[in-house]
């Protein structure tokens, strides 16, 4: 059976699907929030046993409600908060079967700011997931504490995937340097000279010139913009 979205591994294939590590047990072990059943009923579980609320909290447990295919819901654990409507979040069985997840991506995308919908990170393809998840809310653990995860054979099998950048800027490479247009040093017969003041009609229109802006830049930031123009206009008539 084919595997088409995010986070619905749960659902998709029953039988296969205890083989590979679950949300629940990674997020009992690494939260060590003591719930259990299917992640779907662990917010009303949590009721007069843990406190509950719609701020996340490091070692909280981000609870989310069952969403189309999604019936047995999600939970995964904050590891870290990055700002009012970004934290950094640890969870399995997500992005593929069993892939653990650690420290990654999750986006606040709610009216409010109440965190009832998110977007989730996609490791698969190194972006935010597309689609928007319901969630109720966190559960607050008695410690704020992450726990370490322990693989074990009987939780089913396990993948670790690489963490997401921390912010958007982060996934976006530097553009690479731009080549100046005109980089080709002055010859000694032509060296800077001292030149005549140019009118500011001239100055301005120069400016803008892109050729002679270009110059200015691979030129240093001391001389005078009229040396520049003066050493332009020479080069041209040598040339």
């Amino acid at each position: 059976m084919a595997f088409l979205l995010p986070g619905f591994w749960l659902l998709s294939a029953p039988a296969v699907a205890q083989d590979f590590l679950q949300c629940v047990p990674y997020a009992r072990q690494v939260s060590g929030i003591e719930i259990y059943g299917d992640a779907v009923t662990w917010w009303d579980q949590a009721q007069d046993r843990y406190k509950r609320g719609n701020k996340p909290k490091k070692g909280a447990v981000l609870a989310f409600r069952a969403n189309g295919p999604m019936t047995l819901g999600h939970v995964a654990v904050v590891s870290k908060i990055l700002d009012d409507r970004e934290i950094l979040v640890r969870h399995a069985n997500w992005s593929s079967p069993g892939a653990i997840e650690e420290d990654v991506r999750v986006v606040d995308v709610s009216e409010e700011g109440d965190w009832s919908q998110v977007r989730v990170w996609f490791s698969p393809n190194g972006q935010m997931g597309a689609r928007t998840n319901p969630t109720f809310g966190f559960i607050y653990g008695r410690k704020a504490k992450l726990h370490p995860f322990t693989p074990d054979d009987s939780l089913g099998l396990s993948t670790r995937l690489a963490s997401s950048p921390v912010s958007p800027s982060a996934m976006v490479a530097a553009p690479a340097p731009r080549a100046p247009m005109f980089a080709r040093s002055v010859s000694p017969r032509s060296a800077p000279q001292p030149a005549r003041r140019i009118q500011p009609a001239t100055e301005a229109i120069a400016r803008d010139d892109p050729f002679i802006v270009e110059y200015a830049d691979a030129s240093g930031a001391a001389r005078r913009l009229g040396e520049i123009i003066a050493d332009v206009k020479r080069e041209a008539r040598l040339n």
